[in-house]
């Protein structure tokens, strides 16, 4: 469709650009308004708050290919922003991989993420995260390279090598997905920026970083060392949590409701709901 194109278009020309953004964390139509309506330039969907927003449920892999797919469409049709999903380790092996790539393309996403990671973390792991072989993990990329029907759509492989195992590790596995065709790079779990110059060295594809200390937030830094986006943690949905609590709190214990604190305007809401459209629609046509 002519607008999910747009939308994949213009997300790629933030890694063909040399500047470092920060991508919104978006869970649902309204937050990914809220990014919109405050001019970011592309919003990051991960299967963490996923889980959270569909099922109030830990980012354990217990959210669905359909869920995850289903929420990101809805996601998309109330926003033009370009969304970047975090599509986990593909629902599967490499066969569920292509699955996941056909779902999230038709659902409009403009580029995503598979990972090497193990999981969901099998029997007897101690809750301890492990990586797949390089070799499956360069065959989940290719899959996903081959399932993808739109070449305007990003696919980005993702690695935790960096934290999990060594950097010598993350460099093997980055040079092995770029072989593969992948568009980008996404790393977890980066230490320092000499661990981040190591790797940058040895890859040509346009990096995503996920996290990191302190002294990895400074994005004209990044920028010079390929980064294209930083993601700063999914803040967005405890605090909308802690808003609801708050709220529902004060309500039980006997605040009244026009002294409930912290809501948004009206003109906020007209703004997220896209109330003038609305207005407008009715006059025309009811």
């Amino acid at each position: 469709m002519p607008r999910w194109t747009d939308r994949r278009r213009r997300f790629r020309e933030i890694l063909s650009t040399e500047h470092c953004v920060y991508p919104a964390s978006v869970y649902d139509p309204a937050s990914v308004r809220i990014a919109e309506h405050l001019g970011y330039e592309m919003g990051m969907y991960a299967g963490s708050l996923a889980s959270l927003a569909v099922l109030a449920a830990p980012d354990l892999i217990v959210l669905t290919l359909s869920e995850f797919a289903d929420q990101a469409m809805r996601m998309g049709r109330a926003s033009e922003l370009p969304l970047f999903a975090d599509a986990d380790h593909g629902y599967g092996n490499a066969l569920n991989v292509m699955r996941t790539v056909e779902e999230l393309e038709a659902a409009g996403i403009a580029g995503l993420t598979i990972e090497d990671t193990d999981l969901p973390q099998p029997y007897g792991s101690g809750g301890q995260a492990r990586l797949l072989g390089i070799e499956e993990g360069v065959g989940k990329m290719k899959a996903a390279l081959a399932a993808r029907r739109d070449a305007d759509m990003v696919i980005a492989g993702r690695t935790s090598a960096a934290h999990l195992t060594s950097v010598e590790d993350a460099v093997a596995r980055c040079k092995a997905y770029e072989a593969a065709g992948v568009d980008a790079l996404f790393l977890v779990g980066v230490r320092s920026r000499d661990d981040l110059e190591t790797i940058a060295a040895d890859v040509n594809v346009p990096l995503l970083l996920g996290g990191g200390s302190k002294d990895l937030r400074d994005p004209a830094w990044l920028a010079g060392h390929g980064v294209r986006f930083l993601l700063r943690g999914h803040q967005t949905f405890p605090a909308a949590v802690q808003a609801v609590y708050a709220t529902m709190k004060a309500l039980r214990d006997g605040v009244e409701p026009e002294d409930i604190a912290g809501k948004a305007s009206a003109e906020l809401m007209q703004a997220i709901t896209c109330q003038a459209d609305y207005d407008t629609w009715r006059e025309d046509w009811l």
